[in-house]
């Protein structure tokens, strides 16, 4: 995807989606992750949905199974569509955690 591409779809955006996007933009450079959060002995420490037991790496490895986004919000009631772009933004900015999170997840 090139930058133009990008764009484009951000442009087709709503407001509010607009809005959305900056937001995760804005906190990604930050590395605030807003809606991911990392605590010592919940989850190994592993990112998660923030007020979940929920670890990012899951989703991420659900979505690498082709679990569709709908299903995930289905089998998770707790999440929601923006939970899941926080994941989605997390994830890609932090690759070898989440591959590392997964292979040791495998092992146990």
């Amino acid at each position: 995807m090139t930058l133009q591409d990008l764009e484009t779809q951000l442009l087709s955006l709503s407001s509010s989606e607009k809005l959305e996007a900056i937001q995760i933009l804005s906190h990604s450079l930050s590395q605030n992750w807003r809606g991911i959060t990392k605590t010592p002995g919940i989850c190994g420490g592993d990112a998660c949905i923030e007020g979940t037991r929920i670890p990012v790496w899951i989703l991420v490895q659900a979505r690498s199974l082709e679990i569709s986004e709908t299903q995930l919000l289905y089998d998770y009631p707790t999440l929601s569509a923006t939970d899941l772009a926080n994941a989605w933004v997390y994830a890609s900015a932090n690759p070898e955690e989440i591959e590392t999170a997964i292979r040791e997840n495998e092992a146990a």
